[in-house]
């Protein structure tokens, strides 16, 4: 059983948007942080945004403040991350990542080594 799977990934116009969905099992997921990081070839991944899955400590990287939203149904187990005005360089394979510790709670930010867990990645490709 893979315990995350993204999903809405493709391609979209420069000021589009996309959901990101990214559906979790097999783990306690009810009290874990997840969060989206991003990987451009030949460049390090990078955090884009997290969330605990009560709804509280969404965290947000400079890069994505008021143009993407976090959110989580804790009753599906699922993490969405909607992205408004898109732009070429937002384009990337975009992964899910669990910390079923829930670590996000603590200060700092988001912290990769905290994401244990992780899916496979969906592509979203964004053409000017």
């Amino acid at each position: 059983q893979v315990p995350l799977v993204e999903s809405g990934g493709g391609p979209v116009q420069a000021g589009g948007s996309l959901r990101l969905s990214c559906a979790a099992s097999g783990f306690a997921s009810s009290t874990s942080c997840i969060a989206w990081f991003r990987q451009i070839p030949g460049k390090g991944r990078e955090g884009v945004a997290h969330i605990h899955m009560s709804g509280s400590s969404s965290y947000y990287a400079d890069f994505v403040k008021g143009r993407f939203t976090i959110f989580e149904d804790s009753i599906q187990n699922t993490v969405s991350l909607q992205m408004h005005r898109l732009e070429p360089e937002d384009s990337a394979t975009y992964y899910c990542a669990a910390d079923p510790h829930g670590r996000c709670r603590l200060a700092g930010g988001l912290r990769e080594y905290y994401y244990t867990l992780w899916g496979q990645g969906t592509q979203v490709t964004v053409s000017s």
